[in-house]
């Protein structure tokens, strides 16, 4: 069987997102060069810019992969209440947080050294995550009132948990600390339902 243009565009496209993660995780993003990632995929240099304009292109593609992701796992799952009034909501969101954190560190660390050294990359990989997160603002509508913007909240919300994440899911263990899985979602959703709820 005959493989098309298109199929084998996008097994080499696959094949440099791969690479790309593995080499970040490897090298970290800053030390990263497109010709580590398209060594690492068994690709020709050339074929890399056939699908990204540069070495930020390819990591705004990681992060809408993983965004998209995280969303069909937010449909699939029965379990998902959108009520941050209720404590088992908010941990059910710090879970999945959790979860997808520890699942893609190469990617989340990376999201993190771009944005340091790039500021205009920055804005552009936290507006796709502010689009994403509109969805959320229903999550607040039950919390008692009066409340502050829902966007800030979200944002305050978001920006704990991926800092508590990095602190123990990258820095700390590399030092030999870690924290099981459920004190770390405990703590944080604890942390989020007083904030949110005041109790």
């Amino acid at each position: 069987m005959t493989t098309t243009r298109r199929e084998q565009a996008a097994g080499t496209e696959a094949a440099l997102k791969q690479a790309a993660r593995e080499v970040f995780a490897e090298r970290g993003y800053v030390n990263t060069k497109i010709t580590d990632i398209t060594a690492a995929a068994g690709r020709a240099t050339g074929s890399f810019y056939n699908h990204f304009a540069g070495k930020e292109e390819i990591l705004e593609a990681l992060l809408k992969d993983m965004l998209a992701e995280a969303d069909e796992a937010v449909h699939v799952d029965a379990t998902h209440d959108a009520d941050f009034s209720k404590i088992e909501s908010i941990r059910w969101h710090v879970a999945a947080f959790w979860r997808f954190y520890q699942a893609h560190i190469p990617e989340m660390v990376a999201l993190k050294q771009a944005a340091m050294v790039n500021p205009e990359l920055g804005r552009r990989l936290q507006q796709i995550m502010a689009d994403d997160d509109a969805h959320m603002v229903e999550h607040l509508s039950q919390l008692p009132g009066p409340q502050p913007d829902p966007l800030l909240q979200i944002s305050a919300m978001n920006s704990l948990m991926e800092g508590f994440a990095y602190t123990w899911l990258v820095v700390n263990p590399a030092a030999g600390q870690t924290i099981p899985d459920d004190e770390a979602i405990s703590l944080l959703t604890n942390l989020l339902h007083h904030g949110f709820t005041g109790r």
